[in-house]
This record gives C-alpha cells, sequence and structure tokens, in this order.
C-alpha cells in the first residue's frame, strides 16, 4: 500500500488532535506543516515528527510533493486555502464548517470540479461511537418509523476558555456546535423540508449566539427539535456529550449520560452502553468527540483510495450548511422557512 503523503495547513487547537488520530490511520503520513505563526508549526512539527514547517502556505505548496492537504483553520480561511490547494491540484479534506455561506461552498466545488480535485470534510460528530449505535438501531427498524424525536447539547461548558476567538463571531453557535447537530440530525433521519428556529445571547462580552432552538421537519413527516446552548447549568450536563429522545410507531430510542442507549418496545426495555474508545492522547474533557476523529479520517482516506465511498463530502455538507442558513433566517425573520428539494435546485 502507497503511503499517501500530506501536508497540514493550521496548527491551532485542533491540530495536535488531528495529527495524533492520523497516527491510526495506516499508510499516512503528515510532512510538512504550514501556520502563519512558525513558532506554533516548529513545537506541533517536533511532538510528531513532521520533517518540514513552513509560515506560508503558497511556499509550501510549491516546495512540497503531496498527495493530498488537510486544512485545519478557522472558517474565514477556508475558501482561500481550498481555491490554492485546487489551484495546486491537490485533494483537500477541510475543517467543517466548510465555509461562512453556503456561496462560498459552491464556489469551492466549482474550482475543485475544474481542477479535477476531490474535497472532503472532515466531519466527524457522527462518528461518535454511541451515535453510530443509534444509527444502527434505527438501520433495523427497531422502533419502527419515527414521528418525533429530540436532539440535546446543551451545557455551560467554557468553550471560550479554549478558543477565544468564538466571542468574535457574529454567527456563533449555530455556525459552530449547530454545524455537527444538523449534520447529526441528517445522519440519523434523512433530509428535512422546513426549518423554525429561535435564538438567544446570554453570556457577556460575546457577540453571537450562545442559545439555539432549531424545529426541523423531515421529508417523511417526523418532528426532530435541536436545542443547543452553551449557557445551560444541568443537573446531568456532560460535556460534549450529544443526548437524543426519538420516537417510534412500536417505541423509542434515548440516548443519555454516559453513552447509555435504551431501546423501549412494548415487551421490554434493552440497556446498552456505547462508550467511546480511550485513545492516551485525547483529551478527557473532548473524549467522544476526540475518540471519533479516527473512524472519520479512516473514511475520508478509504474514500481518497478509491475503496469506500465518503460520508462527508463538499456536496453533502452543502445541505447541512443550508440548513444553518435556514437557521439563521428563520431567527431573523420570525418564520418557518422552506427548503428547496433537489428538484427544485435543479
Amino acid at each position: 500500500m502507497k503511503t499517501l503523503r500530506f501536508g497540514m495547513i493550521g496548527a491551532g487547537f485542533w491540530a495536535k488532535y488531528q495529527l495524533a488520530a492520523w497516527g491510526h490511520v495506516p499508510g499516512v503520513r503528515c510532512t510538512a506543516i504550514a501556520n502563519r505563526t512558525r513558532g506554533k508549526a516548529d513545537r506541533l512539527a517536533a511532538e510528531f515528527d513532521v520533517p518540514a514547517t513552513y509560515d506560508d502556505v503558497e511556499t509550501m505548496l510549491a516546495a512540497e510533493e503531496f498527495d493530498f492537504i488537510d486544512v485545519v483553520t478557522d472558517v474565514g480561511t477556508h475558501r482561500r486555502f481550498v481555491e490554492l490547494v485546487a489551484k495546486h491540484k491537490l485533494d483537500a479534506i477541510c475543517q467543517k464548517p466548510l465555509a461562512e455561506s453556503t456561496a462560498d461552498v459552491r464556489a469551492m466545488i466549482a474550482a475543485c470540479r475544474e481542477a479535477g480535485t476531490r474535497l472532503l470534510v472532515h466531519e466527524n460528530w457522527r462518528w461518535q461511537t454511541p451515535l453510530r449505535a443509534v444509527k444502527a438501531a434505527l438501520e433495523a427498524n427497531a422502533v419502527g418509523k419515527v414521528f418525533r424525536a429530540r436532539i440535546q447539547y446543551s451545557n455551560s461548558f467554557p468553550v471560550f476558555d479554549n478558543q477565544p476567538f468564538l466571542r468574535s463571531l457574529d454567527r456563533f453557535l449555530l455556525m459552530d456546535i449547530g454545524t455537527h447537530v444538523l449534520d447529526a440530525a441528517r445522519f440519523l433521519f434523512g433530509e428535512f423540508e422546513s426549518a423554525y428556529c429561535q435564538t438567544c445571547r446570554v453570556h457577556q462580552g460575546i457577540r453571537g449566539e450562545d442559545v439555539a432552538t432549531v424545529m426541523l421537519r423531515t421529508v417523511g413527516g417526523a418532528t426532530v427539535n435541536c436545542e443547543m446552548s452553551y449557557a445551560s447549568r444541568l443537573e446531568n450536563e456532560r460535556f460534549p456529550q450529544t443526548f437524543l429522545l426519538i420516537e417510534g410507531e412500536r417505541g423509542s430510542i434515548e440516548l443519555g449520560p454516559d453513552y447509555w442507549v435504551r431501546t423501549t418496545t412494548s415487551e421490554l426495555t434493552d440497556v446498552k452502553r456505547h462508550a467511546p474508545y480511550q485513545y492516551p492522547w485525547a483529551d478527557r474533557d473532548y473524549d467522544v468527540v476526540h475518540a471519533s476523529i479516527v473512524p472519520c479520517l479512516q473514511n475520508l482516506i478509504a474514500a481518497l483510495r478509491c475503496t469506500a465511498p465518503a460520508e462527508t463530502t463538499a456536496a453533502d455538507n452543502l445541505r447541512t450548511l443550508e440548513l444553518v442558513e435556514a437557521a439563521y433566517e428563520s431567527a431573523a425573520t420570525g418564520c418557518s422557512v422552506k427548503l428547496r428539494s433537489d428538484a427544485e435546485k435543479e
């Protein structure tokens, strides 16, 4: 098996965990890191035995030979870097959210299509062990046709301590954690036909929203309520766990604290714990999230090797960002927003 060489753009908070996770993907090696503050790239390179660092992305792309590029930077830079990577005829894996607007995403997709390269999205939330277990139960028709569900991501974790730049974002919660939660909703329940959203700001000294509630209606008629908050002090909060309650015609599925999944029908309640694998490099505060990076990367590499389809392509992530934009539109207007079908988009 050929070793795939890749360059990483970005050396911030998440880059360390990204490189640690890459270590669990066979036949892949990071050979260079570019970061505008080169000292950060140097420290990361020393820790993970990466041979080269740069303070300029263009210089790195011109000097090195890569099979693909991993973009691990803030969302405002994604379009510029992805288009630059496409210019060099290289495939790209880009962090979520793919861009700040669906217009930017379409431009990125067009640039990669014109260059003949692939654009994949590092969207790891749906790869969490308990969420995959719930998806398997739904696919096995464990509770019949779903008519209502609730996804809850609400806690008081001091997210601004690790990522202070989040305080300055005009669009915060829905663009940050909302892209994860709404992607998970699509993963579990399929596509949606309408969205209604309410937001508010609780923390002082931030520009964007830190609380959002999004009510979605699936194409099949089910109601999915997504509750998101970084301002909720709850007895059983478990950052960064996602809780679920799914109601179907024959029963319900509940994902509660500490990864317990309860499937209830008229006959019984089946209880199983689906805890994530604990990697030694993972931050205990982010355990279930960090563990999900590995299977996400494995899926993306399988796609680049053409041995399996990627779950999170740019085209797929565009659908998630359309939900995010619909949620912001609804919050601004106070009205439900109809989502266009595939036929209407054509």
